[in-house]
């Protein structure tokens, strides 16, 4: 029999989210699903990612608010180099016109991440009102893109966002072969350059699994980010020495 889930909040803009325990559960037509309603605003975001929880709806429905268990994450210690991937990393990182920048094109990359199509859905959850959002969320220095550059072209990047030293991953889109994964391979090195030990990726997709993520507890995740969350935030850039750490050991797969 099908577990009975919590009736689902209505939230008014700025009231607090009920505890992330109230999510529903696995046996719920909405595994992970917390509460509906309340706003976008900077603060509001903030709050909702230091608790582990995160906006995710199409057009057309409220916002509604998720915090899953078990919870997809890339540990960056555990960032699968495959022999491919390592390959394309070294042409790039030694071909002239090829660089990553940080922060040069926010807008234009959540924009192109709105505009990628996703196999298997039918439009994209990164509406109207969650650019603005995250926009702004920018803006207030919480959020982040990293940003795959040729020939002074944008072909390829991610955005993120960061409290302190939790990193939370949310899109990525690519207009050339691998530049969404050469720069979520930038962002692994920053990471591991500044002692951050995991990204999070919210839900679990096979893409993710592929290059290394894996489903933690819920409870797990959350004893992270509080402690990630009280020390002081990296400089958000890019230099060259961050993949000295990346390409030299041997980590490599087929």
């Amino acid at each position: 029999m099908r577990a009975r889930p919590f009736p689902l909040p209505w939230l008014e803009p700025g009231e607090d989210f009920p505890p992330v325990e109230q999510a529903w559960g696995r046996g719920s037509d909405a595994p992970g699903l917390l509460a509906a309603g309340g706003s976008l605003d900077v603060d509001t975001l903030r709050n909702a990612y230091a608790h582990g929880i995160f906006p995710w709806f199409s057009p057309g429905q409220p916002i509604l608010w998720w915090s899953t268990d078990p919870r997809m994450v890339l540990k960056v210690d555990e960032f699968r180099l495959h022999r491919s991937l390592r390959k394309t990393l070294q042409k790039f990182v030694s071909a002239p016109g090829c660089e990553i920048r940080v922060d040069s094109a926010f807008q234009e990359v959540i924009s192109a991440c709105a505009g990628s199509p996703r196999p298997g859905q039918d439009g994209t959850w990164i509406v109207p009102a969650m650019v603005q959002a995250y926009i702004a969320l920018h803006r207030a220095g919480h959020a982040h893109s990293v940003e795959t550059w040729v020939d002074g072209q944008l072909v390829g990047g991610l955005y993120c966002v960061s409290l302190g030293r939790a990193v939370y991953g949310e899109s990525m889109f690519a207009r050339a072969s691998d530049a969404s994964k050469i720069s979520l391979a930038a962002l692994v090195a920053f990471c591991r350059a500044h002692e951050i030990a995991l990204i999070d990726c919210q839900q679990n997709t096979s893409h993710l699994a592929s290059l290394g993520a894996q489903e933690i507890p819920r409870v797990d995740f959350l004893r992270h980010i509080d402690a990630a969350h009280q020390l002081p935030s990296p400089r958000w850039q890019f230099l060259p020495l961050y993949w000295q750490q990346l390409l030299t050991p041997p980590t490599e797969t087929t």
